[in-house]
C-alpha cells in the first residue's frame, strides 16, 4: 500500500501510544493487555474520527467547500471533532443530530453538546430515529448552494472508504510500533459502530499480512447486521487502498453480547468497566463506544475466550466528554 498518495491533513503530528495495563490485567487475572491511545488524538478532546477526518478535510479542501456537513446522534464524538476540524481549516460546520432515543436532544446538555456550542457549530438540526439521513443532510447542502456556498457531506462516523483509510494507517502505525518494541500481539479489540474503524483496522492488517485477529464489540447491532456492514466497507476500504489479497469473510468478528437494550442505554457491565478502567488505570472511557467495547474486553477475559497467555491490545477510541453528560448514571452512588 502506498498512502502517501491520497491527499491528508496533519492533526496529530506524532503516533499515539501503546501503553501496558499491567493493574487491569491483574485485577482480571488474566491475560496481557495493552492500550492504544487513540484519545489522545488531534483536535479538540482526541478521539479516532480524527484519523478518518485527516483524509475527508483534504478532499473538501480539494473541492473547495467552505462548510462541512455531517451526522451523528445527540452526544457525537464524531460531529464534535468534524466541528473541531471545521474550526482547524477555518470553515463552518453545520450537524444533523439524530435523536436514537426519543427526545434525548437536550440543546443544554452537558458532554458534546455543550462542546458543540462552545466550538461554534453554525447549525444544529435534530431529526429522529428512522429519518432519512442522507436526505437531510442533502438538505442542509442545498441550502448552503441556495446562499451561494459550498458544502462537503462527511458521513456518520466518517465511514467511507475514504475516512476508514485513517485506520488502515493506524494498523500500519501499530504494526511498526510492535516491531520497534518487540511486542507480539495476539488480538486487537475494538469497538465497532459505523463500521469505518473496524473495518480499516482489519483492510490495513491484512494488507501488510499480520496475521492478527481483530474483535468488534458491537455498540448498536446485532452481530449478523454488523459484520456484513464491516465486511463490506472492509471490502471496499481495501479496494481503494490497493490492499492484496482481498478480505476474507470470517475476517470480520463482531459481538454483539454487550449491546444491551440499544445504541447509547447503559448497562451494568458498562459501567463496571468505565470505572474499572479509571480506578485500575487512570483511563477515561466514554458510555457509549469504549465502555460498552471494554466490557466486551473483560468479559471475553473473565469467560476464558480471551486465553490468560494472549497478548491484547485495546484501541481506545476516545469519547470522554461524553462521561459528563452521563454523571448519574456512572457516579459513585448510581454505580
Amino acid at each position: 500500500m502506498h498512502l502517501a498518495r491520497f491527499p491528508r491533513r496533519r492533526y496529530t503530528p506524532h503516533a499515539t501510544a501503546i501503553e501496558p495495563m499491567p493493574h487491569l490485567s491483574a485485577a482480571l487475572g488474566g491475560a496481557r493487555l495493552f492500550i492504544k491511545r487513540d484519545d489522545q488524538l488531534g483536535l479538540t478532546a482526541g478521539g479516532n474520527k480524527t484519523r478518518k477526518l485527516e483524509f475527508l478535510v483534504a478532499d473538501a479542501l480539494a473541492q473547495g467547500a467552505d462548510t462541512l456537513i455531517t451526522v451523528g446522534a445527540v452526544q457525537s464524538n464524531h460531529c464534535r471533532l468534524t466541528l473541531a476540524a471545521a474550526v482547524r481549516e477555518g470553515l463552518k460546520c453545520r450537524l444533523v443530530l439524530e435523536q436514537r432515543v426519543p427526545g434525548s436532544y437536550d440543546p443544554a446538555a452537558s458532554g458534546n453538546n455543550f462542546l458543540f456550542d462552545l466550538l461554534g457549530v453554525e447549525q444544529v438540526k435534530v431529526v429522529n430515529a428512522g429519518d432519512d439521513l442522507a436526505a437531510a443532510m442533502a438538505e442542509v447542502k442545498a441550502e448552503l448552494a441556495a446562499e451561494g456556498r459550498r458544502g462537503y457531506i462527511i458521513p456518520g462516523g466518517g465511514s467511507n472508504p475514504l475516512g476508514a483509510l485513517g485506520y488502515v494507517s493506524c494498523a500500519e502505525e501499530i504494526l511498526q510500533q510492535t516491531f520497534d518494541t518487540g511486542l507480539q500481539l495476539d488480538r486487537i479489540v475494538v469497538a465497532s459502530g459505523s463500521a469505518g474503524t473496524h473495518a480499516g483496522i482489519v483492510a490495513g492488517l491484512i494488507g501488510n499480512s499480520a496475521g492478527i485477529p481483530v474483535t468488534g464489540i458491537n455498540v448498536r447491532r446485532g452481530r449478523a447486521e454488523q459484520e456484513a456492514n464491516v465486511f463490506k466497507l472492509a471490502v471496499e476500504t481495501a479496494a481503494f487502498a490497493g490492499v492484496v489479497p482481498e478480505i476474507a469473510r470470517d475476517a470480520i468478528v463482531c459481538r454483539d453480547e454487550w449491546v444491551g437494550p440499544g445504541y447509547s442505554l447503559p448497562t451494568p457491565e458498562m459501567i463496571e468497566a468505565v470505572r474499572l478502567f479509571a480506578s485500575t488505570e487512570g483511563v477515561l472511557l466514554d458510555p457509549v463506544y469504549t465502555g460498552k467495547a471494554a466490557a466486551g474486553l473483560i468479559g471475553l477475559v473473565r469467560s476464558g475466550e480471551i486465553a490468560r497467555d494472549e497478548t491484547v491490545l485495546f484501541v481506545h477510541t476516545g469519547g470522554s466528554p461524553a462521561l459528563y453528560a452521563y454523571q448519574p448514571i456512572l457516579g459513585a452512588a448510581a454505580a
